[in-house]
């Protein structure tokens, strides 16, 4: 009985051992500061930069980079927004730039409503009557082949 006992205490102290475990292997950021390496992220974020410039800019690898947006999921979600800030600067300045320039407007309004404004080109097509003979036997009798 005794025996029993021991070996129970010895499977528990290595089960809590197991448990109790640090984690091994690569921090997510090799020790660089997480606030530092997000202020680089978000600056490529908000011109419009892809996921690998964001990465190489904030000095981590592309695999930790996609690590920490997934246990992150607010940080996703302001990638996303940061990532749609250029296109909507570039409607501000569009928009801007309409009251001064005419000729702008009806661009602007050709690529937005082309059932109204875009240009209605007129294609004239011709009736063209094309007469195709197979097998057509030539002066000496013989077939000619196409």
């Amino acid at each position: 009985m005794e025996k029993l006992e021991i070996k129970a205490r010895k499977v528990n102290s290595t089960l809590s051992k197991l448990k109790s475990k640090k984690k091994v292997g690569r921090k997510l950021f090799d020790d660089k500061n997480e606030e530092i390496v997000l202020q680089k992220l978000e600056q490529v974020w908000g011109i419009g930069g892809s996921d690998k410039e964001a990465a190489f800019f904030g000095g981590i690898s592309i695999r930790a980079y996609y690590d920490y947006l997934k246990k992150h999921s607010t940080i996703s979600a302001r990638k996303e927004a940061l990532k749609n800030q250029p296109i909507l600067k570039a409607r501000q300045e569009l928009v801007r730039g309409l009251s001064g320039n005419p000729e702008l407007a009806f661009k602007y309004l050709e690529r937005k409503l082309p059932d109204e404004f875009g240009l209605k080109g007129q294609v004239k097509v011709e009736e063209v009557k094309v007469e195709v003979v197979y097998g057509k036997k030539t002066s000496q009798g013989k077939q000619k082949k196409l």
